[in-house]
């Protein structure tokens, strides 16, 4: 099975780190110099998992509510499946470009290297609502490009306590974080041709210039 989503004219782009790690703060700005690379495309930024009404409803739930760890991981998919039947195959089939502030990685990091799941649980899901077919093709829609902002556990832990009041998994221990953090990187790891690795300890500017300088080379 193919893993690109290049049987769409679109451009799938998506964002991730752990929570704190900046990656939200660098979106819209690679929005904007995207569009000065491509200002024939429609921008089209989303979020998971959120992305439509019923998403966000899930949002909520799945951010405040305690639950058993598998319901989190399907209600995680139940929201994937709509965000992309609604929103990003629309959007990839129109030939827009899509920027997505998290997607399937997010679900590997926090429920399988956070909260312990099977990996080969999540790629079961993952191969459910993500398996595509286009013009007898089947491929696994995946973005083409994944920024992954890393930072460590304890430096993410100061940024978020600084900012925001935190949700129920930004309350969870440094241990938690550097098991999400890892599955991050082992993800990276072996899909060294969609990551892009963004050193998050590093000035705004700097991650700015880095990101200016990768639209450049898309």
């Amino acid at each position: 099975m193919n893993i690109q989503n290049n049987h769409y004219p679109g451009i799938f782009i998506s964002f991730e780190g752990i929570d704190g790690a900046g990656k939200s703060t660098h979106i819209h700005f690679f929005s904007e110099e995207i569009a000065k690379r491509y200002p024939e495309k429609k921008i089209v930024i989303t979020r998971e998992p959120g992305g439509t009404s019923l998403g966000e409803k899930l949002r909520e739930t799945l951010l405040n509510d305690s639950m058993d760890i598998r319901t989190e991981a399907l209600l995680m998919f139940a929201s994937r499946q709509e965000h992309i039947a609604q929103v990003i195959e629309p959007a990839l089939r129109q030939g827009d470009i899509v920027i997505s502030d998290r997607f399937t990685d997010s679900s590997f990091a926090y429920q399988c290297g956070g909260r312990g799941l099977l990996v080969e649980d999540l790629e079961y899901l993952e191969r459910w609502v993500q398996t595509r077919v286009v013009n007898n093709h089947s491929f696994l829609l995946q973005p083409q490009t994944t920024f992954l902002f890393d930072l460590s556990a304890q430096a993410a832990e100061q940024r978020r306590s600084a900012t925001r009041t935190p949700d129920k998994f930004e309350e969870l221990d440094i241990e938690f974080f550097n098991r999400v953090r890892q599955e991050y990187l082992r993800r990276a790891s072996n899909d060294l041709q969609r990551f892009v690795l963004i050193d998050s300890s590093l000035s705004i500017m700097v991650i700015q210039e880095q990101l200016k300088s990768r639209i450049a080379s898309m």
